[in-house]
């Protein structure tokens, strides 16, 4: 089985072992399905830089910056990308498992299609519309969702599935019964709300998200501040700290909000030196300076390192030229118009192997100070920052780093030896996978898959209400 999203709009990424850049949910798919990611099992990647430009990632590696305009005019020439990426794809697995964007019925959108049912059709997959019944208004949302597409697009969709359902089962049958009555398609499953299934985060985390891990070893938690920037990337660089028994994240957007932290991250962004300007304009600049003259620990990842540095040349993202970073740190970052995309490893001197992931445009290089470990980032007292996403997952350096942070702030903190965030994801996985294996019509699915299809009736919706036959029901 293999994951696949045509088009995917998201800031965080995933570098595979191939060196192309995907979207971290299809990352966790494959993984979730125990293969390695690659650059066809989402084939076009949107990161947003501006509310309407983004970095548009063709097979894993970027192809242009474009407005929202000029990218739907080329959807023809990217409507082949994402074709010839799910054939490869279906050439080689059992099963490809299609994930859309958003909602089907984007009206104003269908002409322009590459990911929903223009998608679909173009390779001829059947289709289960996902509603997530914790927001409301689901069996409008399904019925309204139905009624605006085209017949055509309308014949794709075999089902529906409920998301995220608290309460009781038979409560809702009656509706469900309802929509079957005025669709004509069943209802394929009613997955409940489960909490603290913590998978990977498809863009931004829900700060609700970071769960208690457990008491702390020791006599006090240690807390860690991230700087939510407007545009962050990759903040499940911070999950593997969250899983850790009493270390509190949580995320900060002003300056009282970090002063009373034990670590204080500046996370990786799409935008360097804009949200630079943010951070400034909010006067987090000023503390994080004294929050470094009193000698406590601060880190800075990707883009959030280059923050730290002396200057940022930057006539790539933002094309502001030369900016002068915060100069917490003795490195100057130049931006080049190949980005940097990798999987780099590093054996210590106690044998321990750590691995990241690297995304980046801006190239650091260090004129003092020494590395954060082997020849990578840099370090000035405590302050730290380094360009590899990713470095938490290793269990060995996260519980040097953190017992080092500890001391730093003077807490009495304990690690927890024995963490494994590899396992506790894959805990979560299985817990996933129990749970829609417990509550959807897997059965019903597999017939699907295996192309057991049925022609539903065509339905739509006039001024004067559900009809049968036109304008409602048609044959």
């Amino acid at each position: 089985m293999a994951p696949f999203k045509a088009q995917n709009m998201s800031l965080n990424s995933f570098v595979t072992r191939g060196g192309d850049e995907i979207g971290r949910a299809q990352a966790a798919q494959a993984q979730a399905a125990r293969i390695e990611p690659e650059a066809v099992m989402n084939p076009v990647l949107l990161k947003p830089g501006t509310d309407s430009r983004s970095q548009v990632v063709v097979l894993g590696r970027p192809a242009a910056e474009m407005d929202a305009h000029r990218y739907w005019s080329d959807r023809g020439r990217f409507l082949d990308v994402v074709v010839e990426s799910y054939q490869d794809l279906r050439s080689r697995f059992d099963v490809v498992i299609c994930e859309g964007a958003g909602s089907p019925a984007e009206i104003n959108l269908r002409a322009f299609d590459i990911v929903n049912l223009g998608f679909a059709r173009a390779v001829g997959v059947p289709v289960v519309v996902v509603a997530d019944i914790d927001r409301g208004g689901m069996f409008a949302s399904l019925v309204g969702t139905l009624a605006l597409l085209e017949h055509e697009d309308q014949r794709q969709v075999q089902g529906f599935v409920v998301n995220r359902f608290r309460g009781d089962r038979s409560l809702l049958q009656p509706g469900l019964e309802t929509l079957r009555a005025l669709t004509g398609r069943s209802t394929l499953g009613v997955l409940p709300h489960v909490e603290d299934l913590w998978i990977d985060e498809e863009d931004r985390p829900d700060p609700a998200a970071y769960r208690d891990a457990g008491a702390a070893l020791g006599d006090e938690v240690l807390r860690v501040a991230v700087v939510r920037l407007p545009r962050s990337s990759n903040l499940t660089d911070f999950d593997p700290l969250a899983a850790e028994p009493g270390v509190i994240v949580r995320f900060a957007s002003r300056p009282e909000e970090i002063f009373d932290a034990d670590l204080v991250v500046v996370p990786g962004t799409r935008a360097t030196v804009e949200d630079l300007s943010w951070l400034r304009s909010r006067g987090i600049d000023k503390a994080l300076v004294k929050l470094a003259d009193a000698d406590r620990p601060i880190l800075g990842i990707c883009g959030g390192y280059q923050m730290l540095g002396v200057s940022i040349d930057d006539p790539i993202e933002s094309r502001r030229g030369t900016v002068e970073g915060l100069g917490l740190l003795p490195v100057h970052t130049t931006f080049g118009a190949d980005k940097v995309l990798g999987r780099p490893s590093r054996t210590l001197p106690e044998a321990m192997v750590v691995e990241g992931y690297e995304i980046h445009h801006g190239v650091v290089s260090r004129s003092d100070g020494s590395p954060l470990f082997a020849d990578v980032g840099c370090r000035v007292g405590s302050v730290a920052g380094t360009p590899w996403h990713g470095l938490f997952e290793n269990d060995g350096f996260r519980r040097s780093f953190l017992t080092e942070t500890a001391l730093r702030a003077g807490r009495a903190f304990a690690v927890c030896p024995d963490t494994n965030f590899g396992a506790i994801r894959e805990t979560r996985f299985e817990k996933l996978a129990n749970m829609v294996a417990d509550h959807m019509d897997t059965d019903s699915i597999l017939r699907i898959i295996d192309g057991h299809t049925v022609e539903h009736a065509m339905f739509s919706i006039g001024l004067g209400g559900p009809k049968r036959g036109s304008p409602m029901f048609e044959p």
